[in-house]
């Protein structure tokens, strides 16, 4: 076949192959999982997430977070440790992965009822988009009802809507919604957790170094046992708990910008603060 004719051929497929703008947007689109898939991919997330190797927010699918914290939690119970899984397109994002050996039948119902309460929405409010403006706050709110209710079941909002299709739109207390079966987040709880509450609101980075004074034993300043360290990758973005050699729970956290770039190095944890001041 001559050059002229490969020419010609080339340009046959690829004027055929491109669709018109409508279908380029349907294509880009993930497809949507099965309902027994997506209750499977949930079972997961709800297992990882009960045995604190968190895999983020719960949408259900086996997304690129959830392949990751897998295999993390499978090195952390003395297997070998796999190389990190290549990230996934968005047609082969929902392959369920191997869980083999995991006690994931534990997590039975996964998902269950919950009846909106008052105290789930008394954090909602507006919300300003200049972080100036949302220091000038004395908390931050949730936008709504469903922000509070996803946040507090560790869900996507987006998969929160899925899970209760109309029925986010104005949420009020009594309204009953599925949710993934997860120890929820109760905002009102965190104030009463030691150590924490008891200190003030001054920022450790503001306080004087006071060199020789007297550590105590954990039981006499409430603080985790000797040998436990937090460990964060930058790179991976996560945050793990380590007691000794072993870890014991991992985290998706956001390390910061080339603007605002954490800090490396080691560190002590010399103060514990709930509910702290937002600072700008």
């Amino acid at each position: 076949m001559n050059a002229v004719l490969r020419g010609a051929l080339v340009a046959v497929l690829i004027s055929s192959s491109v669709p018109p703008a409508s279908a380029k947007r349907k294509a880009s689109r993930a497809p949507i999982p099965r309902k027994a898939d997506i209750e499977a991919a949930t079972r997961l997330q709800v297992f990882l997430d009960r045995a604190s190797f968190s895999p983020g927010k719960i949408d259900g699918r086996y997304n690129d977070l959830t392949r990751k914290v897998l295999a993390v939690y499978r090195a952390s119970h003395g297997e070998q440790p796999q190389p990190s899984p290549p990230p996934q397109s968005k047609r082969k994002s929902n392959i369920a992965p191997d869980v083999t050996g995991l006690d994931i039948a534990s997590v039975d119902p996964v998902f269950i009822p919950y009846t909106v309460t008052e105290a789930d929405l008394q954090s909602i409010g507006p919300l300003p988009t200049e972080p100036s403006q949302q220091a000038k706050l004395k908390f931050l709110p949730y936008r709504d009802a469903a922000d509070a209710i996803s946040e507090k079941f560790h869900s996507d909002i987006h998969f929160l809507e899925q899970l209760n299709p109309g029925k986010l739109k104005a949420v009020k207390a009594g309204d009953q919604l599925m949710v993934p079966n997860v120890e929820p987040f109760e905002l009102a709880s965190v104030k009463d957790i030691k150590p924490g509450s008891e200190i003030g609101s001054q920022a450790a980075n503001e306080m004087e170094d006071q060199a020789g004074a007297q550590a105590g034993t954990p039981e006499q300043t409430g603080a985790a046992p000797v040998g436990v360290a937090i460990k964060i990758d930058t790179r991976a973005n996560t945050l793990e708990v380590h007691e000794g050699e072993k870890l014991i729970a991992a985290y998706p956290v956001t390390v910061g910008s080339a603007q605002t770039a954490s800090p490396i190095g080691e560190w002590k944890v010399r103060r514990i603060t709930k509910m702290p001041t937002f600072r700008y």
